[in-house]
């Protein structure tokens, strides 16, 4: 068994940047050897800062490349399928970020190539890997809170997105959502089945008349009976707003914010605590590593990853579950967006 995997990173933007920092510097059995990105002087950028041996601006030499056994794929959504099809040729392991594409078509092409290849597909769904979240779903699973009945999930970004981004996305439940539904998943251990969404614009009209919504509550019902919700908005003005409770028979188990420090000021005016990290790349910090850490000890120890191109197909149903939830006005089951794809 080799002792280490060389990676070529794709994407040399905001993610991209924090997946090359860690694997050169926390990932000890990890070797980055390139970096491409379409505007090559972020490539270069990337490979300056990161000490990476090559950067260019064509993937095609990364996928060309012999002494590459990985890829990490942190280029736009609308690449994210293809090059998942072009590692998998090319008998390449593979990292890529949220979501594999916007299509469930596209999707499941680019899982057939991975089965088909016998190569490992990693999706980054990071919050998966935050001590927190996961010691909430230990608990869950160990029955330590007894029979689950409600999952409350809720998750608020500090700023909404560029409204460019907003048009390109596939929307609040397919860009912000997706993470949510995934934690879903993740916390129970089980498949939800339905979902009913609502929504608005409370934030900037602008949001609207990019066809998409600001602010948005969904309920979900999973196949065991249990009851979930999960509240979005694009803006909340203290910070990065991460939560999780699990209500069960026995007890609850509940996630709080992550703040800088945990000191407590008590005045006349009342008592004053830090506000919650920024945004996600403060918040999960620590699980960005460990997610890519996951990842390379599949490679070496031939093992499954955490998470599976399943595992990434999945959320897009929910998301357009929610969406049509959303628009019709009604409870939307999943094998709805099944039957509709087949």
């Amino acid at each position: 068994m080799s002792e280490h995997v060389s990676i070529g990173l794709i994407g040399a933007g905001r993610i991209g940047r924090v997946h090359a920092k860690n694997i050169r510097q926390r990932i000890p059995q990890a070797r980055l050897l390139a970096v491409a990105d379409v505007f090559e002087e972020a490539a270069q950028r990337a490979a300056a800062d990161f000490d990476i041996p090559a950067a260019h601006a064509d993937p095609r030499f990364i996928f060309d490349d012999p002494a590459i056994d990985a890829v990490v794929i942190c280029s736009s959504t609308d690449t994210h399928a293809q090059f998942i099809r072009a590692a998998a040729e090319a008998g390449k392991h593979i990292f890529c970020e949220k979501p594999i594409h916007l299509e469930l078509t596209e999707i499941d092409k680019a899982l057939a190539a991975v089965e088909k290849a016998g190569v490992k597909l990693q999706i980054g769904f990071n919050r998966r890997f935050d001590p927190s979240f996961k010691r909430a779903r230990d608990l869950v699973a160990s029955g330590r809170i007894g029979e689950p009945h409600l999952v409350r999930i809720t998750s608020r970004d500090p700023e909404p997105p560029p409204i460019a981004y907003i048009k390109v996305s596939g929307g609040i439940f397919l860009d912000m959502t997706i993470h949510d539904f995934d934690m879903a998943r993740f916390l129970m251990g089980q498949e939800v089945t339905e979902v009913y969404a609502t929504g608005g614009v409370m934030i900037d009209p602008a949001i609207g008349e990019a066809g998409d919504i600001d602010t948005a509550l969904i309920t979900l019902k999973y196949e065991n009976g249990v009851l979930g919700s999960i509240d979005n908005s694009r803006k909340a003005v203290y910070g990065y707003d991460q939560r999780v409770e699990v209500f069960g028979s026995r007890g609850v188990v509940v996630v709080s914010n992550k703040t800088p420090d945990n000191a407590v000021v008590g005045d006349s005016d009342g008592f004053h605590a830090p506000l919650p990290l920024f945004f996600f790349i403060e918040r999960y910090g620590e699980a960005y590593v460990e997610e890519m850490q996951a990842f390379v000890d599949s490679v070496l120890k031939d093992k499954t990853p955490p998470v599976t191109g399943i595992d990434g197909r999945i959320p897009v149903v929910m998301g357009y579950a929610a969406w049509k939830s959303y628009r019709e006005n009604r409870p939307v089951k999943l094998e709805e967006i099944e039957k509709k794809h087949k």
